[in-house]
C-alpha cells in the first residue's frame, strides 16, 4: 500500500502543479492582453499629440498673421488721424 499511497501523492502533486501552471499561463495571457491594450492606447495618444501639435502650429501661425494685420491697421489709423488733423488745422 505504500507504493500506491506514494503514487496517489505524486499524482495529486502533479495535478496541483498543472493547476498552478494553468493559472500562471492564464495570468501571463491576461498581462499580455493588457500590454497590447496599453500599447494601442499609447499609439492613439501619440496620434492625438501629433494632431494637437499641428493644430497648435496652425493656431500660432494664424495668431502671428492677425498680430501683423493688427499692426498694419493700427499704422493706417495713425496715418489717417494725422491726415485728418492736418486737414483740420488748415
Amino acid at each position: 500500500m505504500t507504493g500506491e499511497a506514494t503514487l496517489k501523492e505524486v499524482i495529486a502533486r502533479l495535478g496541483k502543479a498543472i493547476d498552478l501552471l494553468e493559472d500562471a499561463v492564464a495570468a501571463r495571457l491576461e498581462r499580455d492582453q493588457d500590454y497590447g491594450e496599453a500599447e494601442a492606447e499609447v499609439q492613439r495618444m501619440n496620434a492625438d499629440r501629433a494632431r494637437l501639435a499641428q493644430e497648435l502650429d496652425a493656431s500660432e501661425a494664424r495668431a502671428e498673421r492677425l498680430e501683423e494685420a493688427n499692426k498694419e491697421v493700427s499704422r493706417r489709423l495713425v496715418t489717417a488721424m494725422e491726415t485728418i488733423r492736418a486737414v483740420l488745422d488748415r
